[in-house]
């Protein structure tokens, strides 16, 4: 009964899951950005640090968040729908690694806007910089796995 709900809605849901999915990713690549100049450029306290942090909060909370939640709701539904992943296959469990990482880097910029709203950030525009590759790296290994399917 439900396993023919799922394959029903399978479009649906996967339609969804991609456009969480590209929401959530441009906060990834966006807000360690948005992180570079304001650990570079902004005096702690200052009227421009206010509105870095604004922007960054608001990212965060109304996109990224929002985008994270209804992509992890849609591919578990999707893992969910018969028929769909043949878990004899290696390539779910390095997605799901992949999404893993994902999910870690974007708990990671949740504490590090914390710390500029602490002003405390210790972080420098280059080390955000290198961060900001992790995205990129996790995104590889995610659509290569789900795609390809080379395991």
């Amino acid at each position: 009964m439900i396993g023919d709900i799922l394959i029903l809605i399978y479009p649906w849901v996967k339609a969804v899951h991609i456009m969480a999915v590209i929401s959530w990713m441009a906060g990834l690549f966006y807000l360690p950005r948005l992180f570079v100049y304001h650990a570079e450029r902004v005096e702690p306290g200052s009227d421009t640090d206010a509105l870095f942090q604004t922007m960054e909060v608001k990212l965060l909370r109304f996109i990224m968040n929002n985008a994270m939640v209804t992509a992890w709701i849609a591919g578990i539904l999707m893992a969910f729908t018969p028929g769909i992943i043949d878990w004899s296959a290696v390539w779910p469990y390095t997605k799901l690694i992949g999404i893993l990482g994902m999910t870690w880097f974007h708990m990671w910029l949740a504490g590090r806007r914390k710390d500029f709203e602490r002003g405390a950030n210790l972080l420098t525009g280059r080390r955000y910089r290198m961060m900001n590759e992790v995205p990129t790296v996790l995104m590889i290994v995610i659509v290569v796995s789900v795609v390809v399917r080379p395991f």
